[in-house]
């Protein structure tokens, strides 16, 4: 039996595609992020642990741009000036907040007059026509006014139009809390627009005065005060920690619709299912308000996308099908580049050719924000992310909710045992403290023990917990305390008699008694 020490982590293997998971083809194209021409079909897609099998190249992953305008290459500081023109004209005219033009009508073909006439009372013609000829002759010719005057008087008239109607105030239009135009942060937001829309200014301005309208009449700022939605969703999608670039990290486990109860309170009829929609965009917009769109800030999410027990849900119940198709439009036509990156877990095994199918629906720049990880390497591809006290114990991670020893804030350290080893980590206590530590193998099935090996030579070793095996099922997280009357050190072992290398992630610290 081979014995190792301890050792830095193996650097798990990076796949990086694309999709967006919708069991429903819906009526239009989705479109995500931006519009652009349809890619080639037929690119495989890789997931985590399947490239063995499929033996294709990685695409190319994506790398979040500069919001700093002098950082922008040439053309894009372009786009962006030409931007701020339209919409500076856009708000002198008031186009932001102006009612639509009503629609064209047709004018009815007027009706040919019809004249009756009374031949007892009417004259005859002749008086009628020696009549129209003496007031003819009768009325003087009208003095024309000399040019000059009416020159003067035209130009006097304009003056006082002038005076009378000083040009309108540009109207304030704000979009996430931040005015357009105000300052950098506005840079920031005009900036999602244009790459959106690959810098085509017209189409991003167009974007723009979309989302503005589309947000009067969704009453944006009236949603934000309502707090009666969203009652029983809080595990189905909610924020829990950030990356490892600091980006706040979004969790959508559609799984937990497997609740009957908290399906038929959700989808029961259409106002609860417009009731769903209502609290997904209400989450978006309080979940934008806590990002920081300073040009060098973070102003983008990463989302995880959990896809356990989800695939009968979206072959068999067609009212969340219905409500995810639609949040899903919404949130794409209505908040560009939010996203920093997906990752998709637990993706299961029909996905690849599903992926396959609606490939040509979306470019590489979306494309490259996609990580799909099968059940198996969901944890390890996290990792890749997220620092492990981030993730959440659901997920192969550290983070929990409760009074614990560690928190979010205590850093954890990540290892690998090698397949049939032996491995080892050593915890140094110095005398009358108390070490405490925490540790976890993902998907465990191994032998754990610990002992206190004190540093004077001769002290007898003290064993702190026997050894035993932990199943997958067993425990999540092994925690303990020792406290040391003497210096020395506490010695994990994890037995690994598996063919499997396995992820172990520990901490620790120590307490003065």
């Amino acid at each position: 039996m081979a014995e190792e020490t301890k050792a830095p982590a193996a650097a798990a293997e990076e796949v990086v595609v694309s999709d967006v998971p919708v069991a429903e083809k819906p009526e239009a194209p989705a479109v995500v992020e931006k519009e652009a021409e349809p890619e080639a079909a037929g690119e495989a897609v890789v997931v985590e642990g399947e490239k063995e099998k499929s033996g294709v190249a990685e695409s190319t992953s994506f790398k979040e741009e500069s919001n700093k305008v002098e950082e922008l290459p040439n053309p894009e500081k372009k786009a962006l000036d030409e931007f701020k023109q339209l919409i500076q004209e856009a708000l002198n005219k008031h186009e932001f907040t102006a009612p639509p033009p009503p629609p064209p009508t047709e004018e009815a073909p007027a009706e040919p007059a019809v004249v009756v006439v009374d031949e007892k009372a009417a004259p005859p013609a002749e008086e009628i026509k020696e009549t129209i000829v003496e007031v003819a002759a009768a009325a003087p010719p009208a003095e024309e006014p000399a040019p000059a005057a009416a020159a003067a008087d035209g130009g006097a008239g304009e003056e006082e139009k002038e005076e009378e109607a000083p040009p309108p105030v540009p109207e304030e239009v704000s979009i996430w809390g931040i005015p357009l135009l105000a300052d950098e942060r506005s840079d920031v937001i005009l900036l999602k627009f244009l790459r959106a829309r690959d810098f085509k200014v017209k189409d991003a301005f167009n974007m723009l005065k979309s989302v503005v309208s589309w947000r009067k009449e969704f009453k944006i700022d009236e949603l934000l005060g309502e707090s009666e939605l969203g009652q029983g969703l809080d595990k189905v999608v909610y924020m829990h920690g950030v990356d490892k670039e600091g980006h706040p990290i979004c969790y959508n486990s559609f799984g937990e619709f497997q609740d009957k109860e908290l399906y038929q309170s959700t989808f029961s009829d259409k106002e609860k299912l417009n009731n769903f929609l209502r609290w997904r965009i209400q989450f978006m917009e309080k979940s934008i308000r806590n990002l920081d769109f300073s040009p060098d800030g973070i102003c983008t999410f990463v989302q995880v996308i959990d896809l356990k027990n989800s695939p009968g849900l979206f072959f068999f119940k067609k009212e969340l099908r219905q409500a995810t198709n639609r949040a899903l439009q919404l949130l794409q036509d209505n908040y560009p580049e939010f996203v920093a990156k997906q990752v998709f877990i637990n993706v299961p095994w029909w996905y690849p050719s599903y992926y396959r199918m609606i490939n040509a629906l979306f470019t590489t720049r979306t494309k490259s924000k996609f990580v799909f990880a099968g059940p198996s390497k969901s944890a390890e591809t996290l990792f890749k992310y997220i620092a492990p006290e981030q993730v959440p114990v659901q997920y192969g991670g550290l983070s929990r909710e409760g009074d614990y020893e560690f928190t979010t804030t205590d850093p954890a350290i990540e290892d690998t045992i090698k397949p049939t080893c032996k491995h080892t980590i050593e915890l140094p206590v110095t005398e009358n403290c108390t070490l405490v530590w925490e540790a976890r193998v993902v998907g465990w099935d191994i032998s754990y023990g610990a002992e206190f090996v004190p540093a004077d030579e001769g002290a007898y070793t003290i064993i702190v917990e026997k050894s035993r095996k932990i199943g997958s099922a067993d425990e999540t997280i092994i925690g303990n305390t020792y406290k040391a009357e003497s210096a020395g050190k506490v010695v994990l072992t994890f037995d690994n008699q598996t063919s499997k290398r396995k992820k172990l992630l520990y901490r620790s610290k120590t307490k003065a008694l």
